[in-house]
């Protein structure tokens, strides 16, 4: 059997329907974009993952979206 090689969407949401992350997972693992949101619906941190493993740049937003801390993951 051939693992699967396309990524899957892959959402999390609070009780009351809010989405509270979202990405694509590749064979079970966090796989491209992602981002993470606070209980009231704002964009709180969005980051990439090459199969499991955080790359490039990483950034927290606060509640008006703006950043307030960026992250350089490097190899």
């Amino acid at each position: 059997m051939v693992p699967n090689e396309e990524p899957i969407e892959d959402a999390v949401h609070y009780a009351d329907g809010r989405i509270k992350h979202s990405g694509f997972r590749l064979q079970g693992r966090m796989h491209g974009a992602w981002s993470w949101y606070r209980a009231d619906g704002s964009l709180m941190r969005t980051g990439t993952f090459d199969r499991g493993r955080q790359v490039g740049t990483w950034r927290t937003l606060d509640r008006q979206g703006k950043a307030v801390k960026e992250t350089e993951i490097g190899d």
